[in-house]
């Protein structure tokens, strides 16, 4: 029996999962079925060759806690050690060809400071980055879901 529609932010509330007010509750993929030939112009060089690029992609944040990953919280994709206080994004996979690749540096817009690619995400996601915020929960529930650009 399927629980009735209204039940769902309760329980995903009591779980402890972080919901932005202004998304809807129900969509959490947020893959984006738009022209290819549109998102590679959005991720191209903003200079000559080779120069700094910037996407706009949706942000999202996550914690080393055993309930947010596998088995070993603190153990990046790549193998490195998540460690509170470090600038750290996990990437999707379809922005590793775009540049950002392992141990890329990234400023995002609104935060400060440069952040390094350390981790990546399920390949389930696109066009989407996730902050880390060591064990910080609240920090990582107050964060959100937002659209932010980013720069490498």
């Amino acid at each position: 029996m399927k629980p009735e529609r209204w039940l769902l932010p309760v329980v995903w509330l009591s779980l402890g999962i972080a919901m932005n007010a202004s998304a809807n509750p129900l969509q959490t993929d947020t893959r984006n079925p738009a022209d290819p030939a549109a998102e590679e112009a959005a991720a191209e060089p903003s200079g000559a060759d080779g120069a700094e690029r910037t996407i706009v992609v949706t942000a999202t944040a996550f914690n080393s806690l055993s309930g947010q990953t596998d088995e070993d919280p603190t153990t990046a994709a790549w193998g490195d050690d998540l460690t509170p206080g470090m600038k750290a994004i996990a990437v999707s996979r379809d922005l590793i060809p775009l540049g950002l690749e392992h141990r890329t540096t990234v400023s995002i817009e609104g935060l400060p400071g440069e952040y390094r690619v350390l981790d990546k995400m399920n390949q389930r996601w696109s066009k989407r980055i996730d902050i880390y915020m060591g064990d910080d929960r609240d920090a990582a529930i107050d964060f959100g879901r937002q659209q932010v650009r980013i720069r490498w």
